[in-house]
């Protein structure tokens, strides 16, 4: 929680993390969508792999662990909240950030041999994040010309 023990950033300095979470979270330098539904993703997947608990530890892991443990939370912080790089659409923002904590825990917990797989899955969120942009401007879009009335 405090840093005091050696391991992973994200496993010894929760409170320095949530530190830089609430001073990103007030300059606006980073969304809370996305940070929130990074988190909302993660826990979902955790706990659906709670449903399938035994072919290995990862899946046996309580949900709340699982966004605890590892580099979760740094990369919920300070990596998904890059402004550049993420949706830029206020939807397309929770989309995004849902699919990177998804994929994060379930490479995760589906390949033991590679513990950390949130920057693989923020990674490819930030693939798509172009796409979740276009979807949504293009549901806008549509969504608006059934509103016009074609004379």
């Amino acid at each position: 929680m405090w840093g005091l023990y050696p391991g992973s950033i994200g496993e010894s300095s929760v409170f320095p993390i949530m530190l830089g979470a609430i001073f990103l979270l007030i300059t606006g330098i980073a969304s809370w969508r996305v940070m929130a539904s990074f988190f909302v993703g993660g826990l979902v997947m955790a706990l659906i792999m709670n449903q399938f608990a035994g072919d290995n530890a990862y899946m046996q892991l309580p949900a709340i662990h699982q966004l605890m443990y590892g580099g979760f939370l740094f990369g919920m912080v300070f990596m998904i909240t890059d402004p550049v790089t993420a949706a830029q659409t206020t939807k397309g923002k929770f989309f995004y950030g849902f699919l990177a904590g998804f994929l994060g825990i379930l490479i995760r917990v589906v390949n033991p041999a590679y513990p950390e797989g949130i920057m693989l899955a923020i990674l490819i969120a930030n693939v798509f994040a172009p796409l979740i942009d276009h979807m949504v401007i293009s549901s806008n879009i549509k969504r608006r010309l059934k509103r016009v009335k074609i004379a």
